[in-house]
């Protein structure tokens, strides 16, 4: 029961219990809260014209639930309001880690370098869901964090914790870009009072300018093109087009939030929030040969906790293949003789799955095409 002296909100007092409620997710370390109705989004024509012109890949989940994500009453029948949350997972003073000296290491974007957000926001979700169940007994409440069909951005926006960027990102004028969303669907009616957030991305097109791959247009990122869905969504063989453009990213990419004005230190005595600490981790990097010699128990055990588990075994061997081609093409010519000897031994490794296999294939392709 959320507790602060007073007896709880009645139902017809959705400002009490708005600021109520809005307090308490401050309590549980949330960096930002705030409350939005319960409409259709807004941003849905966009939503579904990015569906018809199949920007979104292999993700058939999102056209699948295409209805309930456009309509959050197919979510939550009844629904009134949409109590929304984020956590900061890194800090606008953060700067990027550095590769290990002396390894050929592919990059973790920093979401994924310590444990899943998933359970570290689930966790307080769900106790909030619990103490508003006991004061509001004839109310449903329903948690969701990234998993369900409900468009957070929308929702975050609406609720005033920020603006959706031109990355298509939110950007709190605080915090920047680094956080990470959930929230709670309620039949209880509540609200709080805030002021919506501008635009500030202004005539900036950082983001879209340095997106290594062009995924990224005015507020919408062509997945297919996205280096963090290339490397954990997709499921199949990486165009080399793409490949070679990915760097020594393994799971994720950081470059457009990287690269944002939003996300640049401040100075001294200027609060910029900081990242829980279950965020920072020793996935940063990860060994591209030890990767390559992963088995299912090994993953198992070095990534227990991690979001990184949304990649199988073999989609982070086939990113591994890529960012160990991409470090031998930025060597001193000629290709490294151990990196060619290692890809070649992977495609013709009949133990491999045939993904890793091919993806070796072509990537050993690419490299003896460039020393001819």
């Amino acid at each position: 029961m959320i507790s602060d002296g007073h007896a709880a909100p009645g139902p017809t007092d959705p400002a009490s219990a708005g600021s109520r409620i809005v307090a308490r997710c401050l309590a549980l370390g949330f960096a930002l809260a705030g409350i939005a109705p319960a409409h259709s989004p807004i941003r849905r024509a966009e939503f579904e014209a990015w569906l018809a012109a199949g920007m979104h890949g292999e993700m058939g989940y999102l056209a699948e639930h295409a209805a309930v994500r456009t309509d959050i009453q197919r979510f939550l029948p009844g629904a009134r309001s949409i109590v929304m949350v984020a956590d900061q997972y890194s800090d606008r003073n953060a700067r990027p880690p550095a590769g290990p000296p002396g390894s050929i290491s592919g990059r973790v974007a920093r979401y994924a370098h310590g444990r899943d957000y998933h359970d570290v926001m689930k966790r307080r979700l769900h106790t909030l869901c619990d103490e508003l169940r006991a004061d509001h007994p004839d109310h449903q409440f329903r948690a969701f964090v990234d998993t369900a069909p409900v468009p957070e951005r929308d929702f975050a926006a609406a609720a005033g914790l920020g603006w959706i960027g031109k990355h298509t990102l939110l950007i709190s004028p605080r915090l920047g870009s680094w956080l990470l969303l959930g929230g709670i669907a309620t039949t209880l009616h509540a609200s709080d009072t805030h002021d919506p957030i501008a635009d500030a991305c202004g005539t900036c097109t950082r983001c879209i300018d340095s997106c290594p791959t062009g995924a990224i247009s005015p507020y919408r990122v062509d997945a297919t093109r996205c280096i963090s869905y290339l490397t954990i969504e997709h499921r199949s063989l990486v165009d080399p087009r793409l490949g070679e453009r990915s760097d020594d990213w393994i799971f994720g990419c950081d470059v457009c939030q990287d690269v944002c004005p939003h996300n640049s230190p401040r100075p001294p005595g200027v609060e910029v929030g900081s990242a829980r600490p279950e965020y920072a981790g020793a996935n940063n990097f990860l060994p591209l040969d030890e990767l390559l010699g992963w088995t299912a128990d090994a993953r198992r055990g070095r990534l227990s906790g991690s979001a990184m588990k949304r990649a199988s075994l073999v989609m982070l061997k086939r990113n591994a293949v890529i960012a160990m081609t991409n470090a031998a093409r930025s060597a001193p010519a000629p290709v490294p003789a151990t990196v060619l000897e290692r890809l070649e031994r992977m495609m013709n490794d009949a133990g491999e799955d045939p993904l890793v296999r091919d993806q070796a294939r072509l990537c050993v392709e690419q490299l003896r095409g460039g020393q001819a």
